[in-house]
């Protein structure tokens, strides 16, 4: 069994979906479960996790309709404003659907590097775990420091690592990416995706090998069980199509035990999405 930890799905809206900019044309149109479907039949996947793209509450709403209808959309990471002051109602009001499963907020995208820091920010993730809720962390490497301090603050309360922080991939491993992911995984709370690796190489062009030293990198600090496979699509394939996203997976994780290898494929995310 495999599991697509993260994936996306949207209408396309020029307004709304303005990051999707030139540079990025193959993604400009709309995304359903129906595209998705195809691509997880051809390449073996039984099931996936939506995350949200748009920081809205209409979002959150949009997707669990669809995982209401797709079967094989089994969870949802959807949106709320966990700054709000009525956080924990929405946060109830959302959790009342099943397949609801954790939020996620665009913090790579805040200009404050102390943004993870904010009372009001805290005090949303609070709410979360009383509920059973995760919390997906997107981030860029210069806001370690800030993510490391949250995780450490809130040991009962589940994190995932979106995309491995964004490393770059250059000719060497970036050391302070690398140390920082080591203290990030000593905190047990914390799993990790192998998730948006593509779309990090520079101008898209990549070999499989290059990937290897980041992956490394991921497997000594988190270890096979708290490791999880993401595809990105459709974000990926500006870069790469479905299935070489998955083979750059399976090829690195060959040499684990079958145990292992499922664990990263599939149970870890049934684990930590409480799937």
């Amino acid at each position: 069994m495999i599991i697509d930890s993260h994936q996306h799905f949207w209408n396309y809206q020029p307004q709304r979906d303005s990051w999707i900019d030139d540079s990025m044309a193959v993604i400009r149109r709309d995304f359903t479960p129906v595209d998705l479907l195809s691509e997880l039949n051809k390449n073996g996947v039984s099931h996936c996790v939506a995350v949200q793209a748009d920081p809205s509450e209409t979002e959150s709403e949009f997707l669990l309709d669809l995982a209401d209808t797709h079967e094989f959309i089994a969870g949802v990471v959807g949106w709320v404003d966990v700054c709000a002051p009525n956080v924990g109602e929405r946060l109830a009001h959302f959790a009342q659907r099943p397949k609801f499963k954790g939020v996620r907020h665009l913090i790579q995208s805040e200009p404050d590097p102390n943004f993870m820091l904010r009372p009001d920010f805290r005090r949303g993730i609070e709410a979360l775990a009383p509920l059973g809720l995760t919390y997906d962390l997107l981030i860029k490497p210069h806001q370690f420091k800030a993510a490391i301090d949250l995780v450490h603050a809130f040991p009962d309360q589940p994190f995932v690592l979106d995309h491995l922080g964004k490393p770059g991939y250059k000719d060497r491993l970036d050391q302070d990416w690398a140390r920082a992911v080591h203290e990030m995984a000593s905190h047990p709370n914390v799993y990790a995706k192998l998730s948006g690796l593509v779309t990090e190489s520079d101008g898209y062009r990549f070999t499989r090998a290059q990937f290897d030293p980041v992956l490394e990198t991921a497997l000594e600090a988190f270890g096979a069980h708290r490791l999880l496979f993401g595809s990105d699509w459709p974000v990926c394939l500006l870069a790469a199509p479905y299935e070489a996203v998955l083979e750059i997976i399976e090829y690195f994780i060959s040499k684990l035990t079958p145990n292992e290898q499922s664990a990263i494929m599939a149970t870890n995310a049934q684990t930590f999405y409480r799937l």
